[in-house]
Order: structure tokens, then C-alpha cells, then sequence
């Protein structure tokens, strides 16, 4: 993901999960970005924080919306 200030849209549990609400935002044209601190991927016992999904300021509110139908 190339902007300098992203957004938190979410905050999962899994990056599994991360990567299908990213998946999701990406078919609505959104660009998307994951954030784990988990030493990319090897070490999944490290995302105690969570895995981040973020987007730039501009998609914001229609990646919230769209997850929001989600979850609905």
C-alpha cells in the first residue's frame, strides 16, 4: 500500500481473516494494507495486538461502509 497515512478499518484476530476483508475491499476497488507484527507470517502467536487492515484517508468511509453490510 503506497500512502503515507493510513486508516485502521479494522482490527481482526487472524491474518487469515485480515486477508478476506482485504480481499473484499480490493473487488470494491479499494486499496488495501495489512499490518501483523508477526514476522511476516512465520509466528502467528505474535499478533497479540491484532492484525491491522488499513486504507488510505480518501477510502475510509466506503471501506467502513461496505463492512458494515457485512456485517449486518
Amino acid at each position: 500500500m503506497e500512502f503515507p497515512e493510513a486508516v485502521e478499518v479494522a482490527v481482526v484476530d487472524s491474518r487469515i481473516e485480515a486477508e478476506v476483508i482485504a480481499g473484499l475491499l480490493r473487488s470494491n476497488g479499494i486499496k488495501v494494507g495489512i499490518n501483523a507484527d508477526d514476522a511476516g507470517g512465520q509466528d502467528p502467536a505474535l499478533q497479540l495486538e491484532g492484525v491491522q487492515v488499513l486504507v488510505s484517508p480518501e477510502d475510509a468511509p466506503a471501506a467502513r461502509k461496505l463492512l458494515a453490510a457485512r456485517l449486518a
